[in-house]
């Protein structure tokens, strides 16, 4: 059994089949008469639906701001007429626990200067 994984091409390459379009065969369906009420007709492409993430830009704003207790910079994108938070990086549910561990390391040098004796009261 060989240990090259490599992958070469095998025999003659394959010609891919063309496949007409649907529109070209919607052209030649048979026409069909329902009521204006049941009948489906295609829209005008400038009147579609756009699914862009970034229609409605104008209204939301990019912030960025520190979270003192987790030590991180925050970026938001807010709504600007109701001030919600859109999206945001790192997420609360993240700085939380960033802030929790940063008390927790803060709070473990803390003990370990009081062991080496660096915040000794000398005062009497």
């Amino acid at each position: 059994m060989s240990a090259d994984f490599s992958i070469r091409p095998m025999g003659a390459p394959v010609a891919a089949p063309v496949i007409e379009p649907a529109p070209g065969a919607a052209r030649h369906a048979v026409p069909t008469h329902l009521p204006a009420g049941k009948a489906v007709v295609a829209t005008e492409p400038a009147l579609s639906a756009r699914n862009d993430p970034r229609a409605d830009d104008s209204r939301l704003s990019r912030q960025v701001a520190i979270d003192r207790d987790a030590a991180a910079i925050v970026y938001k994108v807010v709504d600007g007429p109701s001030g919600y938070v859109v999206r945001q990086y790192p997420d609360q549910a993240r700085l939380r626990t960033l802030a929790y561990l940063r008390a927790q390391d803060l709070a473990r040098q803390s003990d370990a200067r009081r062991d080496n004796g660096e915040h000794t009261d000398v005062t009497a």
